[in-house]
């Protein structure tokens, strides 16, 4: 499967609450408490490759209700070389069991953190929602390598809470 666009051009995307708006692409709080796939102390952004998943992502951590009662931002960067992105397929991951909805383990981390200190941006597979992907990008090599296209209010459609 070939989750990279057929345009040439890459997009990305996430959601965050409407506070941190302007800290969208410091990779703060990954590097705060580490997340599924770096242990704390790497600054990375976790985005994905279409909305949707990243609205699911959110709200798999927080719950529909959070999206529904505090205001969010839907953030679009462009990753200006898309030969720059690391794809990992479902294969390469070491334990399948790292795709799905689980605590990360250390070496789940380490696998992923290998890969970021080597490549600027990691697409791997969504543990949240099968056959849609996750972009990691590694804040120290991906500077300058990624820019802002939009930021919008988020809606969510109350049908959902």
């Amino acid at each position: 499967m070939n989750p990279l666009p057929w345009d040439g051009k890459w997009y990305a995307w996430r959601l965050d609450r409407e506070v941190y708006k302007e800290t969208w692409d410091s990779g703060i709080g990954a590097q705060r408490s580490g997340g599924r796939w770096n242990p704390p102390g790497r600054r990375v952004i976790y985005a994905s490759a279409d909305p949707s998943t990243a609205i699911l992502e959110v709200a798999a951590h927080l719950g529909f209700d959070a999206l529904d009662t505090v205001a969010h931002v839907l953030t679009c960067f462009e990753v200006r070389d898309p030969s720059t992105i690391k794809v990992v397929q479902p294969e390469d991951v070491p334990n399948p069991n790292w795709l799905i909805p689980t605590q990360p383990s250390p070496n789940q981390q380490l696998f992923a953190e290998k890969l970021l200190a080597q490549h600027p941006f990691v697409l791997i597979p969504s543990a949240v929602t099968r056959h849609s992907w996750n972009l990691l990008v590694s804040c120290d090599l991906a500077a300058d390598q990624f820019t802002l296209v939009s930021q919008e209010r988020f809606g969510l459609d109350t049908r959902l809470v």
